[in-house]
């Protein structure tokens, strides 16, 4: 293997060059965004190789999708690295590993469980608090347990202790985790977490496995370490044992899977567990703009501080304000029109947001204005052998549930992009059938992808892609539109602990820092929830910190926002939003009944307490308006009210319609 050590080192940096070609070991290489982790790491790699202080046959390089493993791997073969080295997910080398452990010692190996949805679905099937919950959500909160590597018995105060919302009662969840675990021991099954346990296991207690699993991974280095949760770290520790080999890089300031499990404190720790690294710190950004670079760091606050950007001055953010949904995304789709006229490819331009339910008014205003759009991995579905695998799953489960179904794509949607985008159309589909069923999914997509080749664009090549700030992570556009900047969506309403409040910086930061050159912002003074009445917004409150980074000059260069008014205009739009309307008023509709309000807040902190969750999980104090203010008598009638959608009228709707009725009874 000949590997260009020079033409590993060109082009790089002085920071980027001391990172790949430190002797420290441990390593931790802080790296923002759009400094170049993955080509410090890559090129790490191929240096140690080519300089004979690693070995390729005893290379391990981790990541946490396969999508991302494989990039690792065409990185590392274009530099000349071909052969030998093991680059996978977590997940995929430990079962590897574990495969051939049961073989060697005559073991038959457990069914692996690919999906949790499919062990729960029949688990959840009227029990209590649980079968009107999305299955999937109860996966996610059982994901998040073993992943922190909490058991059921541990569980409830393991949630409190984080400040977790279960989407069931936490003493109600504990029970559910408990039975799915003996569910999965009594068929034999295991689960994605139980692939890393099982690993660790055998490592730590089988001294002849433990030892051949050392000598076979001398080398070990780690991308996106901010995302490895304790589950994974307790793996990556048996792997090692006394070997300090590893390089890790990672941004704490793109810790933003938290509620997933991942814990950003291991990166910020990362001496605690190896008192002999060394760090590097990569500080410049060469993909965005002065402005962009000075408007995300300003969100981040003092963690910014040290941020800067290489690339030559660009336009200052845009901040605009619309009247409502449906305004500002015809005025984007305007936008986007306009970019496209000067010159971008349809390609190069992103809308992004912080919920998938904000997509469906930039569908219906792209379609109005003819922008093509791909919403997230669309291509993948009807392009890839994986998406094409995907749809063959699907028509093979035309007898489960809807819902399940669309729970299981939901489930697997962060690591393997063809079910992210079945996921996506799911939640359309199931917004327009009231019905749902897999046979009637399968008709709506033909539908789809016949209407999308009579447009030209149901695969478009050149197409503006419509996506969340989660799933934007890792990519990059020359403009790009954020959308939705609302208090309640950003940061987002349940986000109520000082680290949940972090994580949503983070999470906007990542955002911002997709975009190379232009950066657009905006927000609905009101916004309809559900087909429910307009609702005012108040704008996030870390724009104003974003309109003073555009304002205020950036490096001693003056820079001039397109709108000079923007701060003014913020602060005449907030106080429209709170001059002379009772807290409890509700746009368009009469004053609520105060007996009525005050009945349906004592219901709500009852019911809260007993739940064990914040009153304001279960309603937000406008739904409780305006059911004080319109009385409803009818189930109908309740589901009209903003806020109360199928599933809360399901699970509360009998005791909201006797307290009206109670008092309609004394008035």
């Amino acid at each position: 293997m000949r590997v260009d050590v020079n033409g590993l080192l060109s082009e790089l940096t002085a920071a980027q060059g001391a990172a790949v070609t430190s002797s420290a070991a441990p390593l931790c290489v802080l790296a923002g965004a759009g400094a170049g982790k993955t080509r410090v790491l890559t090129r790490r790699i191929a240096y140690r190789i080519a300089t004979g202080s690693a070995d390729p046959r005893h290379v391990l390089a981790l990541t946490f999708t396969r999508k991302a493993a494989g990039e690792l791997s065409e990185r590392l073969s274009a530099l000349g690295v071909r052969d030998h080295v093991a680059a996978g997910t977590f997940h995929a080398i430990a079962y590897a590993q574990l495969r051939r452990f049961w073989a060697d010692r005559g073991q038959t190996a457990p069914a692996l469980l690919d999906r949790k949805v499919r062990l729960l679905g029949p688990l959840v099937h009227g029990r209590p608090h649980a079968s009107d919950v999305p299955v999937g959500e109860l996966a996610a909160e059982i994901e998040w347990a073993k992943a922190r590597q909490v058991d059921p018995d541990r569980y409830a105060d393991a949630a409190a202790a984080a400040g977790r919302r279960p989407p069931i009662p936490a003493s109600a969840m504990a029970a559910l985790y408990a039975r799915y675990e003996t569910e999965k021991q009594r068929k034999r099954l295991v689960d994605f977490d139980d692939l890393l346990a099982r690993c660790a296991d055998a490592i730590e207690l089988d001294p002849e496995f433990g030892a051949a699993q050392r000598w076979r991974w001398r080398h070990v280095f780690v991308d996106e370490f901010q995302d490895v949760n304790p589950l994974q770290h307790r793996l990556l520790a048996a792997w090692l044992g006394p070997n300090v080999d590893l390089c890790v890089v990672g941004d704490p300031n793109q810790a933003i899977y938290g509620w997933n499990g991942a814990d950003p404190a291991l990166l910020h720790r990362f001496a605690d567990h190896w008192p002999t690294a060394e760090g590097v710190s990569l500080d410049d950004n060469h993909r965005c703009t002065p402005q962009v670079v000075s408007a995300a760091a300003a969100i981040l606050g003092p963690d910014g501080a040290r941020l800067r950007s290489t690339r030559p001055d660009g336009p200052a953010p845009a901040l605009r304000a619309y009247p409502n949904e449906r305004a500002e995304a015809l005025g984007v789709a305007a936008e986007l029109r306009r970019a496209h006229g000067s010159g971008l490819a349809w390609s190069q331009l992103a809308v992004l947001m912080r919920t998938n339910a904000q997509a469906a008014s930039f569908v219906d205003a792209f379609r109005d204005a003819q922008v093509p759009y791909r919403v997230g991995g669309m291509s993948a579905l009807f392009d890839s052998p994986a998406g094409r695998q995907a749809l063959a799953d699907l028509k093979a489960r035309r007898h489960l549930p809807f819902a399940m179904v669309s729970a299981d794509f939901a489930e697997a949607s962060d690591t393997d992009e063809p079910a992210a985008a079945l996921a996506t159309l799911a939640r359309d589909y199931r917004g327009l059938d009231a019905r749902p069923t897999v046979d009637g999914f399968l008709g709506w997509l033909k539908a789809v992808v016949r209407e999308g080749d009579r447009r030209g664009d149901a695969r478009p090549d050149d197409a503006v892609t419509l996506c969340t700030f989660h799933r934007a992570k890792g990519l990059e556009w020359p403009a790009v539109w954020i959308v939705g900047l609302e208090l309640g969506l950003v940061p987002i309403g349940h986000a109520t602990s000082p680290q949940a409040d972090a994580e949503e910086r983070r999470l906007l930061y990542v955002a911002f820092t997709r975009a190379e050159r232009e950066l657009h912002c905006s927000w609905a003074e009101t916004r309809s929830f559900n087909g429910g009445r307009p609702i005012p917004r108040d704008p996030s409150p870390w724009l104003d910190a974003i309109a003073t980074a555009a304002g205020a000059g950036i490096g001693g260069r003056d820079v001039v926002t397109p709108e000079p008014d923007w701060r003014g205009h913020l602060a005449t739009q907030r106080r429209k939003l709170t001059r002379k309307r009772p807290p409890t008023a509700v746009p368009g509709l009469p004053d609520p009944d105060l007996e009525v309000l005050g009945a349906l807040e004592r219901w709500r902190a009852a019911t809260a307490r007993a739940a064990g969750v914040p009153p304001y999980v279960l309603f937000h104090d406008v739904t409780l308006a305006a059911l004080a203010a319109t009385r409803p008598t009818t189930v109908d009638e309740l589901l009209a009210v903003p806020g109360l959608g199928p599933v809360k009228a399901s699970r509360y709707g009998t005791g909201l319609l006797e307290i009206v009725a109670e008092h309609r009874k004394t008035a």
